[in-house]
């Protein structure tokens, strides 16, 4: 794991569905694996969230929790490598919640592109509460009590992240200035040792004085490159060096992630919603039967009737699962005749059925010992706390809110 410093800090959170899918698998949780080996992961429940929508009905909350968790784990998710908490357990989220909506402006809220979406979409449920409209706030403060650094997302979800940037900005902006700031960050320039004391103060000259943009990327460089020194002095430095004043909230930035192409059974993306589905602890049976069941090209209403693989629901499997060999026998078979759809689709039903067996294996530790999962959970939620509250600690102050 790499160093604690905030530019190398990943959030990300799921809502409490229960179990999860082949779509979460491939355009979520494969990422996570992969980038809890390259940065400090914090992976997170977002219980909380799920209530924006469905306050009306929490009875699956809890269970929904645990069943998502033990998916994580078979999925790779490493708690020895991340991480894993359930958010409404780290009440310090709801403080920097509330606290930064004081200051965020209702317009800001009113604009994010998935709040009249979702209002849209839900059109049967009353969204008319301050949960709905404030729950890009409450993601905004779920990423800045970590001071996260980068947040995995898709294209549609940068907004999100952006409304986060600005919120921090107004943030700083705000409360930025503590008693003594220079005098700390002259302070903290000394740290640095007399040749890059020297560089600092040289390049600082040059961005305010001058306006030199490079000047200021690679003073941004230098302070980054600094371990000896706390996250306190780095962002003192950073403040200092842009003629503002501490950084207490560091703006996130958004990680694209990449687009998963992992179709339903239908054609569609998957999503329990168009039930299009196969769990990540589908049983063998299951598998092939839906598989089995899949619609393919339309033209190919005979086994004689030649077809078209880019028309076929199917081929979109054959392009994740299938090797070169097996996805060139299958288009030399559609486009002739040559096999019939059955055929085609036993290779996806033994990949599908192979992947979500190493799943269940993995799976098999944690169903059987639920108490495991929580104290895994637990763990988690210790180091978790520990960081907000530092945080906490430094938005008090920053607010002057600290009494003792």
């Amino acid at each position: 794991m790499l160093s604690t410093s905030g530019n190398s800090r990943v959030l990300s959170g799921m809502r409490p569905t229960g179990r999860l899918h082949l779509g979460h698998y491939h355009g979520v949780l494969k990422n996570w694996a992969q980038l809890q080996h390259e940065y400090e992961c914090f992976f997170f429940i977002a219980d909380w969230h799920a209530l924006t929508t469905g306050y009306d009905d929490t009875a699956g909350i809890e269970n929904n929790c645990w069943e998502m968790v033990i998916d994580w784990l078979a999925a790779g998710v490493n708690p020895g490598a991340a991480t894993l908490f359930i958010q409404s357990q780290v009440i310090e989220h709801a403080e920097l919640h509330l606290l930064l909506s004081m200051v965020t402006p209702l317009g800001w809220l009113e604009r994010v592109p998935t709040f009249k979406e979702q209002q849209e979409k839900l059109a049967d449920k009353d969204l008319q509460t301050y949960g709905f409209l404030g729950y890009p706030l409450l993601q905004s403060a779920d990423i800045l009590i970590y001071k996260a650094a980068h947040v995995p997302v898709g294209a549609d979800q940068v907004p999100h992240v952006e409304i986060t940037r600005e919120i921090a900005r107004r943030f700083n902006h705000i409360y930025g200035k503590e008693p003594g700031f220079e005098e700390k960050a002259e302070a903290a320039i000394k740290k640095l040792g007399k040749k890059n004391a020297k560089l600092y103060n040289d390049l600082r000259r040059r961005y305010t004085q001058d306006g030199d943009g490079e000047a200021l990327a690679t003073a941004r460089a230098l302070i980054e490159d600094q371990s000896g020194i706390s996250l306190g002095d780095r962002e003192r430095l950073l403040g200092f060096l842009e003629g503002g004043g501490k950084i207490i909230l560091p703006e996130p930035h958004a990680l694209l992630t990449p687009v998963s192409k992992m179709p339903g059974l239908d054609g569609q993306k998957m999503s329990k919603s168009y039930n299009n589905t196969i769990a990540l602890r589908e049983d063998a049976k299951d598998i092939e039967t839906k598989i089995k069941r899949m619609p393919t090209d339309p033209a190919r209403v005979r086994r004689t009737d030649v077809g078209n693989p880019d028309n076929c629901p199917v081929w979109e499997f054959h392009k994740i699962y299938s090797p070169d060999e097996v996805k060139n026998w299958v288009r030399q078979g559609c486009t002739t005749a040559g096999i019939g759809c059955l055929e085609c689709k036993q290779p996806v039903i033994d990949a599908v059925k192979a992947e979500v067996g190493t799943f269940c294996e993995r799976a098999k530790e944690f169903e059987g010992n639920r108490q495991l999962v929580k104290n895994i959970i637990a763990e988690g939620g210790e180091r978790a706390r520990e960081v907000a509250r530092e945080t906490m600690a430094d938005v008090r102050e920053a607010m002057q809110l600290s009494y003792w």
